[in-house]
């Protein structure tokens, strides 16, 4: 999602200044964000996540420590032993004896190639999971905004759908008078009353969006939304203009900071570092080894006896032969690695198109907007006229009725216009 990088936090602040002179209980923007990042299960999912990433550095860097061991046992013996005798003749004795032994071991690593490129690997994961980790908390500005900024629309369309209902209602008593008195049809009534029964439905509508837009924010949040968000002073958002202005200058600073694709040249470095790991099936490894032991009758030829060693040497492993199984592992890793690459031009490309796609919807959403609004003060003095218009009796009741219906009409579709850029 691309939406913050256009300048989230700065418009956060200024919807916040916004809101500042707004009722106590009003629930803003700002407000909402915290709730969500203290509260919104899919953050608090990604943050265990990156923390169960991290472990892998310490999980990595424990290989290069000495790994030290104790063991011990002890066994009853009975042992039945048959051997000629003298004579020749088999005889059978048997023995009963208690044996133990307990050993002390420390193993040091001097050279295992596979460390190095395990602990690299390590490093990759661990970048790979912050950024998964940003990821998300960007997701969540994008979530929580446009939580806000649809149940803030759905409560101004109710507002609307409401005064559009007034106005409708104001029409057909009128419409009625008309026909009463001789100067009106009965087709008058009917448009009227149409006009109305279809507001009262666009009024059901209204609530039920406001219901269900408080529930989708109230999930984020994990609080019911009781009350009416806070509205937005429009006026006093920040009307800077996009720095910087081109959009290439924009995919540039996407590449460099996108956490999706700092995710994916994180798992490029893993899977480079994987290839590395496999590589090292190769070589042989060495390792310094100590052990102090002590054994009690350790067999039948020296019950009651007793002995301690004390040992200390290197110990070496060459792998000669494994069926071909560290060269399938480097072809495995080859290919992970060739994927991890692919995926990751993937997203680049994919990210060059969504930050144009974003910078022209910003750019013209402006634009837009503006026109909008003065189509709504358009329509609005032509409303104003055509009332004036109809008083002196220059213009018919439907004339007046189509401009109200115009204002209503404009009022919303700015009002949408106006969340849609915000968000």
């Amino acid at each position: 999602m691309m939406k913050p990088l256009f300048g989230f936090h700065a418009l956060a602040l200024g919807v916040a200044a916004a809101c500042l002179s707004l009722p106590a209980w009003s629930l803003d923007l700002a407000q909402a964000y915290r709730l969500a990042l203290d509260q919104d299960s899919t953050i608090r999912a990604a943050r265990a996540a990156a923390d169960a990433g991290r472990e892998r550095l310490p999980q990595a860097r424990a290989q290069f420590f000495p790994v030290i061991s104790a063991s011990a046992s002890r066994h009853r013996n009975d042992l039945d032993t048959t051997a000629p005798d003298a004579l020749g003749r088999l005889s059978t004795t048997n023995d009963k004896y208690t044996s133990s032994s307990e050993a002390l071991t420390l193993r040091q690593p001097i050279f295992r190639k596979q460390l190095g490129a395990q602990y690299r690997q390590a490093q990759a994961l661990v970048a790979d999971a912050d950024a998964l980790l940003e990821r998300e908390e960007q997701n969540l500005v994008v979530r929580v905004t446009q939580a806000y900024f649809e149940t803030l629309q759905a409560q101004e369309q109710l507002v609307l759908v409401g005064l559009q209902k007034t106005a409708f209602s104001t029409q057909v008593d009128a419409a009625r008078k008309g026909f009463a008195a001789g100067s009106g049809t009965r087709t008058d009534i009917d448009e009227a009353q149409a006009r109305l029964d279809l507001t009262l439905a666009q009024e059901l509508e209204a609530r039920q969006n406001i219901d269900l837009a408080r529930r989708q924010l109230q999930v984020l949040i994990n609080r019911p939304v009781l009350q009416p968000v806070a509205p937005v002073d429009v006026g006093r958002l920040p009307q800077a203009p996009m720095t910087p202005a081109s959009v290439e200058e924009w995919t540039a600073l996407a590449e460099a900071s996108s956490p999706e694709l700092q995710s994916a040249r994180a798992q490029v470095d893993a899977a480079r570092a994987d290839v590395e790991k496999a590589q090292a099936g190769h070589y042989p490894t060495l390792d310094a080894v100590a052990q102090i032991s002590r054994s009690d009758s350790e067999n039948i030829t020296r019950i009651n006896s007793q002995f301690r060693q004390k040992q200390i040497g290197l110990q070496l492993a060459v792998p000669l032969y494994q069926g071909g199984y560290v060269n399938s592992q480097v072809r495995e890793a080859l290919a992970l690695l060739e994927r991890a690459q692919n995926r990751l031009e993937e997203l680049r490309r994919d990210l060059g198109v969504r930050v144009h796609r974003e910078f022209r919807g910003v750019t013209e959403g402006v634009v837009k907007v503006k026109a909008l609004e003065q189509a709504v003060r358009s329509t609005e003095q032509l409303a104003v006229s055509s009332r004036r218009s109809f008083e002196a009796g220059a213009r018919t009741p439907r004339s007046r009725r189509n401009s109200s219906s115009r204002f209503c009409a404009r009022s919303r579709s700015a009002s949408a216009s106006r969340t849609c850029e915000l968000t």
